[in-house]
């Protein structure tokens, strides 16, 4: 290994948690849990990263024990034995191989659509309530609703502890539930849990702070946010390195220990005047550890293959990631895509092999391998 590689081959230390290298496998939905239940091949699939150096695994998003949590079919619960019986497995396979893993909690809000399972009578849930052609297809969460899924959240971060995961990762990112409650432009409520950023934060602080309270204090909490939301690329939650920090402080003291900060390029610089991106400032502005995310290892952004095309992402040289990761811009790395078609990505960049690393496209959605 040349020097700067191997930074990101590290082992990493927060508490009781310790990871072998800095490399992170990126949460990404796949939708092979028929019935919400991880099967053995999500168990192979995961079990395959883990054995070939990735420190640390982010399950897909993994839906919390609420009647509107989920939004799309065959994606995996967290909530019930099976799907719990699943996922130990899971958490076996990786521990195996020397790897370390957390579920993402999530509940994806007024994304969700009437039809959708396990119950299509069931409308999206969201900070705000709206109404088409006389028929509700958001229910305007009240307080009772907000009571009911924190509690959510709270006993999966105890099962996930109970079932032997490494910490929890909370999804308050891309225009689901949590972050629906973060935008002004989902959220107009005209209680303590709207207006300011600081009142539209309160349902997150909650949850966090319900976890908590379930796991313990050595138990850790990762936090997912972003600037940008599925229904607007450009969106920005805060235009300041200051408001930003106005805007972490609150989640970091609420008992965040690591926060996951989603860019769609991880070299952009967030704010003008400096070089650090959204992990960056993260790490400045509030003294915790942070995880840099976007493109990381492809030449294509993901955007490309929302939609049916042909397109190649190749494989990219990551100098520029080592060396902020050298300077300590921030302390790991979320791989996506170039993990989700090459599982053996991160010993391919250790061994030097760069030219083994497979490119991307979106035939590798169409299975586990």
């Amino acid at each position: 290994m040349t020097a700067p590689v191997k930074a990101l081959f590290e082992p990493f230390r927060l508490g009781g948690l310790e990871l072998p290298t800095r490399v992170v496998m990126a949460p990404m939905t796949r939708s092979f849990s028929p019935g919400g239940v991880p099967n053995a091949k999500v168990v192979e699939y995961y079990r395959r990263r883990a054995a070939a150096g990735v420190g640390l695994i982010i399950t897909e998003g993994t839906t919390i024990g609420h009647k509107a949590s989920n939004g799309y079919p065959h994606v995996p619960r967290f909530f019930g034995e099976d799907a719990l019986a699943g996922w130990k497995d899971v958490v076996d396979a990786v521990h195996a191989e020397g790897g370390r893993i957390v579920p993402q909690l999530w509940h994806v809000g007024n994304v969700r659509r009437l039809g959708t399972e396990p119950d299509a009578s069931v409308p999206g849930f969201g900070p705000s309530e709206k109404v088409k052609d006389g028929q509700v297809v958001i229910h305007g969460m009240t307080q009772d609703d907000i009571r009911e899924v924190v509690a959510a959240y709270a006993q999966a971060a105890r099962d996930a502890q109970a079932i032997g995961m490494d910490g929890v990762e909370i999804h308050g990112a891309h225009g689901y539930l949590i972050d629906q409650f973060f935008w002004d432009g989902s959220n107009q409520r005209t209680d303590e849990y709207g207006g300011s950023l600081a009142n539209r934060s309160r349902f997150a602080i909650e949850v966090i702070q319900a976890i908590r309270a379930a796991v313990g204090p050595d138990f850790p909490i990762i936090f997912r946010f972003s600037q940008w939301k599925q229904q607007d690329y450009t969106a920005r939650l805060v235009t300041t390195a200051e408001a930003l920090g106005d805007f972490l402080k609150p989640l970091a003291d609420a008992g965040v220990d690591i926060f996951h900060c989603s860019t769609r390029r991880f070299w952009e610089p967030e704010f003008e005047g400096s070089d650090l991106n959204l992990a960056g400032w993260t790490r400045q502005l509030t003294g915790k550890p942070t995880i840099t995310v976007g493109s990381v290892g492809l030449d294509g952004e993901f955007l490309q293959f929302m939609v049916k095309t042909d397109k190649v992402a190749q494989p990219a040289n990551i100098e520029g990631l080592l060396e902020r990761l050298n300077k300590e811009e921030f302390d790991l790395v979320a791989v996506g895509r170039a993990l989700l078609v090459d599982p053996d990505w991160a010993v391919k960049v250790r061994e030097g092999r760069m030219q083994d690393i497979l490119p991307f496209s979106r035939d590798a959605l169409g299975s586990l391998v």
